[in-house]
C-alpha cells in the first residue's frame, strides 16, 4: 500500500512558477513508477509528466504540451517526487495529481494504482 500526499499548489500569474511535491508513504518506493496528471474542469484527467521505476538517471517523459516547460524529479532516499513548472499559462490551470504504478509505465491513468488527493493549480492571464 502506498499513500501519496501532493503538496505546492496555488495562484500563480501567467510566466510564474510553481513547485509541486509528492510524498509518499510505504515501501519499496524505488520499485514504483510515478507520473503527473491534471484534470481541468469538464476535462478527462491527463499525463503530464512521469519516471519509469528503472531510471535511475535523471529522465522523465512529457506531455507535449509542457514539454520545456516543466522538469519531474525524484529522490528515492526522500520518498518524493516534485514537478517544477516554469513559463505557467492560464491553460496550465488543473487539479494536479501524483500518482504510482509498481514496476509498471505508462500514461494512461487506468494503469496507476495509487494516486493522491490533488492540489490545485491556478494561473491567471
Amino acid at each position: 500500500q502506498v499513500q501519496l500526499v501532493e503538496s505546492g499548489g496555488g495562484l500563480v500569474q501567467a510566466g510564474g512558477s510553481l513547485r509541486l511535491s509528492c510524498a509518499a508513504s510505504g515501501r519499496s518506493f524505488g520499485t514504483y513508477s510515478m507520473g503527473w496528471f491534471r484534470q481541468a474542469p469538464g476535462k478527462e484527467r491527463e499525463f503530464v509528466s512521469g519516471i519509469m521505476w528503472m531510471w535511475n538517471d535523471g529522465r522523465a517523459y512529457y506531455a507535449d504540451s509542457v514539454k520545456g516547460r516543466f522538469t519531474m524529479s525524484r529522490d528515492n532516499a526522500k520518498n518524493t517526487v516534485y514537478l517544477q513548472m516554469n513559463s505557467l499559462k492560464p491553460e496550465d490551470t488543473a487539479v494536479y495529481y501524483c500518482a504510482a504504478q509498481s514496476r509498471g509505465w505508462g500514461i494512461v491513468p487506468a494503469g496507476y494504482d495509487y494516486w493522491g488527493q490533488g492540489t490545485q493549480v491556478t494561473v491567471s492571464s
